[in-house]
């Protein structure tokens, strides 16, 4: 088994006439837009032409994409790899977004990836979202798609399939991961009608869910069929709000949050590794954290996200991983710092807590309590 560095190196010989593009391609990409692609290609209004991978692999200010965003060695192997290979060595990239709006407490990019000659012209362009980061505040980005309206990044979202569609006048793919993912699928679903026809299939890679009522607002049933989800077995950002019962769960090296990084998720094949099934118990916290989200009005949720992420940043992390240094000193913090909130808002911290500890308790157990990429199993 390999993660998708391993994936590139082996599949790369391959074009995608010799082999189709699939789930895994999609994740390849997916995480490429992470990367900070600012400095080389071009916004959607400029008119430019797209920029080849190669072209910004030979550049010697390339190392500047590897900026702002973690997994800084792994991106780098990931892109020297795919410009290297036959597979992605003739990607080219056009319509970089990259959005930060304090104000809004939104930070919105994505990119558009045209994928070659080797494959149908109708099915060579996929659009992908970029998700969150492991701060907190990415976190907390996530957590606010709970509420019944939508933020100003899914509008965001909408706009830039739209204007993109426009543009290239052909089928597409898209796609993202975390709330990439999210913002992929209510793009998707709120899109013009003319852009929704030329959608051909939507990848969300362990991505929130939607309220019932965001859901039926936009044209969800439209897209209901085009819609892959992947979730790893732990999952906790994609399962939240999760009402499509359609989505394949996946294996990863990672342990409890840590899963949720796509550079654990196991290979084997071409294809994503299927696990068989999640706990009950799993299911039943899922289940009982949706239904008390959806339980409390939008001003409560409003209340809530915003004091769990102040009393989350009492722990001192700045990020998931620092949780696991230290989890015990950080949930005393929290507890301390609860105390000021009402007790059904304190409640509910706790038990949210409460999961994010289970799982951080069960990495350290197992004896990681820094996250580590495996590329190779025997």
């Amino acid at each position: 088994m390999e993660n998708i560095i391993g994936y590139v190196k082996e599949w790369g010989k391959y074009s995608f006439l010799e082999k189709p593009f699939n789930e895994v391609d999609s994740l390849v990409l997916c995480q490429l837009v992470y990367l900070n692609f600012e400095k080389f290609v071009p916004g959607p209004d400029t008119g430019s032409h797209p920029v080849g991978i190669q072209s910004i692999y030979i550049h010697p200010d390339r190392d500047k994409i590897l900026d702002d965003y973690w997994y800084r060695e792994n991106n780098k192997e990931l892109f020297g790899a795919m410009a290297a290979s036959v597979r992605f060595g003739n990607i080219k990239m056009n319509y970089y977004v990259n959005i930060i709006d304090q104000e809004e407490e939104t930070q919105f990019s994505a990119m558009t990836y045209f994928l070659g000659d080797d494959m149908p012209k109708e099915g060579n362009v996929y659009i992908a979202y970029r998700g969150t980061d492991a701060t907190i505040v990415g976190w907390k980005e996530d957590l606010n798609l709970a509420f019944s309206k939508p933020l100003h990044g899914q509008y965001l979202a909408v706009e830039y399939m739209d204007k993109v569609a426009e543009k290239i006048g052909r089928g597409f793919y898209a796609g993202g991961h975390s709330k990439g993912g999210n913002l992929a699928v209510y793009a998707a679903m709120n899109c013009k009608e003319e852009t929704r026809k030329k959608i051909r299939k939507i990848f969300n890679n362990d991505g929130p869910g939607f309220r019932p009522e965001i859901r039926q607002q936009g044209n969800f049933q439209a897209i209901e069929e085009k819609v892959v989800k992947f979730i790893p077995r732990s999952s906790l950002v994609g399962m939240i709000l999760e009402g499509h019962s359609e989505y394949e769960i996946v294996e990863s090296w990672g342990i409890g949050l840590f899963q949720h990084n796509t550079y654990s998720w196991k290979i084997e094949d071409g294809a994503l590794v299927r696990a068989q099934n999640m706990t009950s118990a799993k299911i039943r916290r899922d289940n009982a954290l949706n239904e008390w989200i959806l339980s409390l009005s939008e001003e409560e949720i409003h209340i809530f996200i915003d004091t769990l992420y102040e009393v989350v940043s009492a722990s001192e992390a700045s990020n998931i991983f620092e949780f696991g240094a230290d989890w015990k000193k950080c949930l005393q913090n929290i507890i301390q710092a609860a105390k000021g909130v009402d007790d059904a808002t304190r409640k509910a911290i706790h038990k949210v807590t409460r999961s994010l500890f289970e799982s951080l308790g069960e990495s350290i157990r197992a004896g990681n309590p820094v996250f580590s990429v495996r590329k190779k199993e025997s």
